[in-house]
């Protein structure tokens, strides 16, 4: 049986670890149900396809609602205990937490910008063309070449599918469909940018990458989507997923 004096001493190194480590927590993961985002690893966006695609994503996405809920109620009674502490370190932790929401991606971006849709080749196409179907469907790599081209030409905020792009985020095949923050996304895969609308169609254009990628769209026997359009109002919702983040240390 533990001592009066062992337990008050647990109860000092307890209140000690949740002054300091709760906001912390709330700054890197905000839960301990982590959903983490899936790294590419230079993949190919599209083996092995499911046939029964609807439920499988019904499914999945189901499943990522509830652990999202889960997270956002624990998260708030994080929020709730960590601004009963009252103390200056905690304090001073929260201002920090503060001033990296926005980098972080924690806050919504609204403004002018445009939007790249790709897309697999008809079914149309599909059937009758010769060329290998590897260059018939879009892969993790094109719709990363876009995501790449955005933050070059200076994006504020970068979607797909509506999803709010950070640095932690992968794009990783899932079937014949996308995965993005665990969240899986069928084509056509809609990928927008808010910022200013020449320095991002300059950055789109002068893509290597994305060159090829529209000239085989223009190939009959290809004809891989492409569109490009400029808006007017673009919204980037906040990142509100736990954020798993990793590092790297140097070895001694």
């Amino acid at each position: 049986m533990p001592t009066h004096a062992a337990s008050d001493s647990r109860s000092r190194r307890v209140r000690r670890v949740w002054r300091v480590g709760t906001p912390l927590m709330a700054l890197l993961s905000g839960t301990l149900f982590v959903v983490s985002a899936e790294s590419s690893e230079g993949t190919d966006l599209r083996p092995g396809r499911y046939a029964d695609l609807a439920a499988i994503v019904s499914g999945e996405s189901n499943d990522v609602a509830a652990l999202k809920a889960q997270a956002a109620s624990l998260n708030q009674e994080v929020q709730r205990l960590t601004a009963g502490v009252g103390d200056k370190q905690v304090n001073r932790i929260n201002a920090e937490v503060a001033d990296l929401k926005a980098p972080g991606g924690r806050v919504p971006v609204v403004g002018a910008g445009l939007t790249v849709t790709l897309a697999d080749a008809p079914d149309s196409v599909q059937a009758t063309s010769e060329i290998d179907v590897n260059y018939l469907v879009v892969h993790q790599q094109d719709i990363q070449a876009v995501v790449n081209a955005m933050w070059l030409g200076g994006a504020k905020a970068v979607t797909i599918a509506g999803q709010r792009v950070i640095s932690t985020t992968g794009i990783k095949c899932s079937g014949n469909n996308v995965r993005l923050h665990g969240i899986p996304y069928p084509q056509p895969y809609v990928i927008s940018a808010v910022g200013d609308q020449g320095a991002l169609y300059s950055a789109i254009m002068d893509s290597h990458y994305l060159q090829v990628y529209r000239d085989q769209s223009a190939k009959p026997d290809i004809a891989v989507g492409w569109d490009l359009r400029f808006d007017d109002l673009v919204k980037a919702p906040a990142y509100d997923a736990p954020i798993d983040m990793s590092y790297a240390t140097v070895a001694r």
